[in-house]
């Protein structure tokens, strides 16, 4: 019993710390609930031993009682056949009597022992479920950090002009829209080109012809 607290004991103070320190691990939080349930395991594998030995204790109590009293039976029947002047019953009532009373004796001292140890285990196991406690809300704040790590991550990828220059993205869709600008304008100049030379030409010569008339 004691071997099983000083190992999750030893488990607990030493392996998180060794786990954590493993740079090969691309995901230390899954990593650490892998830790977590395992202990979990062992806590209800050490909770199942401490409500064996309450039992265990129970039953002793039961045995002390009962050989307690058959001891006191047997030795009221002793004192009935020793004034009834039956010593063949009387030397049976006695030895039973010495038979129960060692066993209640040894009941007793089991009892005491159980129940002391009980209490070690109980007092050790309220331990080991705060220490547990403890790591799932260190995990909870490893998490936290984790997540605003992220999303710095994600937001200076963004924001930071340094982090792969996403302003250059803008400056790349402004010129395509210059140039695309560019050749809608002269495409448009070119088609009503012809009609303007067209129309510079008429109004030349209608001036012209007035300048004549006037001479004339």
């Amino acid at each position: 019993m004691t071997s099983i607290f000083t190992r999750i004991k030893n488990s607990i103070t030493t392996d998180l710390h060794h786990l954590m320190d493993q740079k090969e691990q691309r995901n230390p939080i899954a990593a650490l609930n892998h830790y977590l349930r395992q202990s979990e395991q062992e806590k209800e594998k050490v909770r199942k031993l401490v409500d064996r030995q309450y039992k265990l204790k129970e039953e002793f109590t039961k045995e002390y009682i009962q050989a307690k009293d058959m001891a006191e039976k047997r030795l009221r029947q002793a004192s009935i056949a020793e004034k009834a002047e039956e010593q063949q019953m009387y030397e049976f009532a006695i030895k039973e009597h010495e038979e129960y009373q060692l066993r209640a004796d040894r009941m007793k001292a089991s009892y005491e022992e159980a129940a002391k140890q009980l209490e070690t285990l109980e007092q050790k196991y309220e331990e080991m479920k705060h220490k547990l406690k403890d790591m799932h809300l260190r995990r909870m704040e490893l998490m936290g950090r984790e997540n605003i790590a992220k999303a710095n991550y994600q937001m200076n990828k963004v924001v930071d002009s340094s982090a792969e220059k996403p302003y250059s993205k803008f400056a790349e869709m402004e010129g395509y829209i210059e140039g695309l600008e560019y050749k809608v304008n002269s495409a448009y100049y070119r088609t009503t080109f012809d009609s303007k030379i067209a129309k510079l030409e008429k109004e030349m010569e209608g001036k012209m012809e007035k300048e004549k008339e006037s001479v004339e």
